[in-house]
């Protein structure tokens, strides 16, 4: 019951960790207006929250050789915390870069060492806890929009305020509850870094290369989807509204994708899964009119938050006890620095005045192209676990 307990807590911590990260792409428009920059500006804005997201796992994979993994958590928590109190008194878009980048590195930390401990805590189940904990990631995404959308009537920097008050009391909570639990002996120092990332180097290139870049195309569509939708004909509450579509869409997949991933082939059922992401991305380029645009993000919403659950799982059931942590930490670091140019990508790409129809027609070209690779690499043997 005590590690049941802490689960909680860590269910909690990751919606605030996800919020931080997300919180960005539903005020896109206001820093644009505030701010009187333009889109590829304000996509390099979101771009640092993710790229904050990467930095920090290479170096946090190295310290969960010698430091617990609930110590780490703590860290990130009271990182998040000051963080996001430090985006509330932001008066200027260099500033907010800074304050971007210091959440982001808050949640890198995080995702690199909960993620490891989880499955540890619940060896039996992996798949299972991974698509809860990341279930409650994605509620943060729900409700970021119409948080959002009530801050703005004030000021958008009150939901930063309150995010850091939240994150400094779950914060404390799971310091009190990982003092009691009974928490899994695992040897920190049982592989080095630099042997870990050597030995499993081929599932962490598999990795990176397939979920990097399918998280790439996601980045750019997510974070300038209102825009997208506007440029579409849709009225902007309407527009936004769909965001809020689809990360709700990823609440039922990450528990339907997190329970399906321990009952089949983990590299067929990751390959399927983005397979009908790419789909989607196709018939959101192709729909016009509300209800095909609603039917097309749910779609969008569902197959991406499939996946993360699903690519957790397939790399952390596969790495042994003794490199899990660290190879991981190569692997998530690998993936975030990947995925976090999508913004910037898209931003720079319109601001060119290339259309977004265009712009992500080609990206999910490029995915379909990428998952066909390694469905072939996957028939002849050549793909890890």
């Amino acid at each position: 019951m005590s590690r049941a307990k802490l689960f909680g807590s860590l269910c909690g911590l990751v919606f605030l960790v996800n919020f931080a990260r997300v919180i960005f792409a539903p005020l896109v428009g206001e820093f644009i207006d505030e701010f009187a920059i333009r889109e590829g500006t304000a996509g390099l804005v979101v771009t640092l929250a993710w790229v904050g997201s990467a930095a920090p796992r290479f170096p946090t994979g190295w310290l969960l050789t010698k430091v617990p993994r609930h110590h780490v958590v703590l860290a990130s928590g009271a990182m998040l915390s000051l963080g996001a109190v430090f985006l509330g008194f932001t008066d200027g878009v260099a500033w907010l870069m800074v304050g971007a980048f210091a959440v982001g590195t808050a949640s890198g930390v995080y995702f690199v060492s909960a993620n490891p401990f989880i499955s540890e805590l619940f060896p039996d189940r992996v798949g299972r806890v991974m698509g809860i904990h990341g279930m409650a990631s994605q509620v943060a995404a729900v409700v970021v929009a119409p948080v959002a959308t009530v801050a703005l009537w004030y000021d958008w920097r009150y939901a930063f305020f309150g995010l850091g008050v939240l994150a400094a009391l779950l914060t404390a909570l799971t310091y009190v509850l990982a003092r009691r639990a009974d928490l899994p002996d695992v040897d920190v120092a049982a592989t080095g870094f630099l042997a870990a990332a050597r030995s499993e180097w081929h599932i962490i290139v598999a990795g990176v290369a397939l979920m990097g870049i399918t998280s790439f195309v996601w980045q750019g569509l997510f974070n300038f989807y209102e825009l997208y939708m506007v440029a579409k004909g849709l009225p902007q509450a309407t527009a936004r509204n769909l965001l809020t579509v689809i990360f709700a869409a990823g609440v039922p997949a990450f528990f339907i994708s997190g329970s399906l991933v321990d009952r089949f082939p983990r590299v067929q059922f990751l390959l399927a899964v983005i397979a009908s992401f790419v789909c989607s991305v196709f018939l959101i380029v192709a729909a016009s009119g509300l209800w095909p645009l609603v039917a097309a993000t749910t779609l969008a919403g569902f197959t991406i938050h499939a996946m993360f659950p699903a690519a957790d799982a397939y790399i952390l059931d596969t790495l042994p006890d003794t490199t899990r942590a660290t190879a991981y930490a190569v692997f998530s670091g690998g993936m975030m620095l990947t995925q976090a140019l999508g913004s910037s990508a898209v931003g720079a790409l319109v601001e060119r005045g290339i259309a977004y129809d265009t712009v992500f027609t080609v990206f999910a070209a490029g995915l379909a192209v990428l998952v066909v690779v390694f469905a072939g690499l996957d028939r002849a043997g050549r793909i890890p676990g």
